[in-house]
């Protein structure tokens, strides 16, 4: 067994005994994210489909991590249940010193608008609304108060938008909209940043630009990041790339 399964094991069975469902727990005091025998199966009228097949690895705090995989790795549904948006079929996810594996559509959407913050290839925005109100969007639903309009300017100044915050989005480049993308997600100051292909709608220029926003975010505010991406180009500049294949772990490194 390797160095970095025999860590992993190891780092697990110290965490077995404090997952309680619906409880705050903290499994390592630097996790953010971990992730013990995660299965997800699909059923297509009599098929089952096996998605992810007992997947298991820990994130931690302030890290930069990429997921990597061919298409039917199990990348998409990966990512849909660290971001809360689906559970697993079968065990156990810790974000943030809180068990999130089993909980119900309601609080699982509560934990997402408060820990996870989300940057899409397509960037989501609301296409009639200025950049300014779409950042401000997601502290409409945790009650971010009279203090909207002032924490999202902020927000826009530190993607660099400061003289774009009234603009809407077909007023912007790809890459300027993706900024506002990432100033939406950081927005409730979540426990990790997903981004799903951050740079597959953008030109080279206007991607690498947005990569070193990402990273100056990581190492300025120490914000945990997990990219998910086909290109090797953009997980060569992660700190460790999590990689699968047919559901199944193939190697993190």
């Amino acid at each position: 067994m390797s160095n970095l399964n025999m860590q992993l094991t190891n780092n697990q069975t110290q965490a077995q005994a404090q997952v309680t469902q619906g409880e705050t727990v903290m499994p390592l005091a630097d996790s953010v994210i971990l992730a013990r025998d995660i299965a997800k199966t699909y059923h297509m009228g009599t098929v089952e489909v096996n998605a992810l097949c007992g997947v298991s690895f820990e994130i931690k705090r302030g890290e930069v991590v990429s997921i990597m995989g061919p298409s039917g790795s199990g990348k998409s549904t990966l990512m849909n249940i660290l971001g809360c948006l689906d559970t697993p079929t079968r065990g156990d996810y810790i974000l943030d010193g809180e068990e999130v594996s089993k909980l119900r559509d309601d609080k699982l959407a509560v934990i997402r608008n408060r820990k996870v913050g989300f940057v899409f290839q397509s960037f989501n925005l609301l296409s009639r609304s200025s950049a300014l109100a779409n950042v401000e969007l997601p502290m409409r639903y945790s009650g971010g108060g009279n203090h909207r309009k002032k924490r999202a300017t902020e927000a826009l100044q530190m993607v660099g938008l400061a003289d774009r915050i009234n603009h809407r989005p077909n007023e912007m480049s790809g890459g300027q909209q993706q900024r506002v993308a990432i100033a939406r997600a950081l927005i409730n100051d979540p426990a990790i940043l997903m981004a799903d292909e951050p740079t597959g709608n953008l030109d080279s220029r206007s991607g690498k630009e947005i990569m070193e926003l990402i990273l100056k975010l990581n190492r300025e505010r120490g914000t945990t990041i997990i990219i998910v991406t086909h290109d090797a180009t953009i997980s060569a500049q992660t700190q460790r790339v999590i990689r699968l294949r047919d559901g199944e772990l193939e190697i993190t490194q």
